[in-house]
């Protein structure tokens, strides 16, 4: 299932939806024709079953609508953590710049390495779910010669410590955005989407309507 996160939302997103309405069409036409004939309703037996329907549909729109919420806010948050990454990875080149020859140099070319293996091997793992791991080789040589490098001038001191603060704060955020990989709706959220949905959708075939046209619209 890894390659639906490699497909275009506009392409996954109505190609999800038309099955779904293809099997729930398909579900109430033979509903219609092997069950609901057999089914007796009595005096009123309509009215309180639209009654039920009204009530499920309500508890099923609140349980759909805190979870999109909750999804939003787990966007946000994410979105939050990656601009905190670029700012303080921008930050870090800055600093970096200031440094003297060769090390500065060497810094340079493997922050440029490092971002670009974050934007094209990082992210669309972590799209599909994988937690990444190439930059851990790219971060540990980085640090080998920020971390060797001695500083000669009071200049070069405090460059070195602002750096160094720069670097922390980079690879906290960094650790931040690949936990988020794991974050995820709980699964007693996904049954409550699941088995709500079901439920509404087989309550909707519970009606004596003559005409399925107006039936397929009201399970729909």
């Amino acid at each position: 299932m890894g390659f639906l996160f490699d497909l275009p939302l506009i392409i996954t997103g109505p190609a999800i939806i038309a099955i779904l309405v293809g099997v729930s069409l398909m579900s109430l036409s033979w509903f219609r024709k092997h069950r609901l004939p057999r089914l007796k309703f009595g005096e009123g037996d309509v009215e309180f079953s639209a009654a039920m329907l009204a009530s499920i549909m309500v508890f099923y729109g609140l349980a759909t609508a805190l979870t999109a919420v909750q999804v939003w806010e787990a966007y946000e948050k994410t979105r939050e953590i990656t601009e905190v990454e670029a700012s303080t990875l921008a930050a870090f080149y800055r600093d970096v710049s200031e440094y003297p020859e060769p090390s500065r140099s060497l810094m340079r070319e493997q922050i440029r390495d490092y971002t670009h293996g974050v934007i094209h091997e990082s992210w669309p793992q972590q799209r599909r779910g994988v937690i990444p791991t190439e930059g851990v080789r790219s971060m540990n040589q980085l640090q080998s010669v920020l971390f060797h490098f001695e500083p000669t001038t009071e200049a070069q001191k405090g460059l070195a410590l602002e750096a160094l603060a720069s670097y922390d704060r980079m690879m906290e955020a960094r650790r931040m955005r690949i936990n988020s990989v794991e974050r995820k709706l709980p699964g007693i959220l996904w049954l409550v989407i699941i088995l709500g949905a079901f439920i509404s959708l087989i309550s909707a075939f519970y009606f004596p309507v003559h005409d399925e046209r107006v039936h397929r619209a009201q399970a729909l």
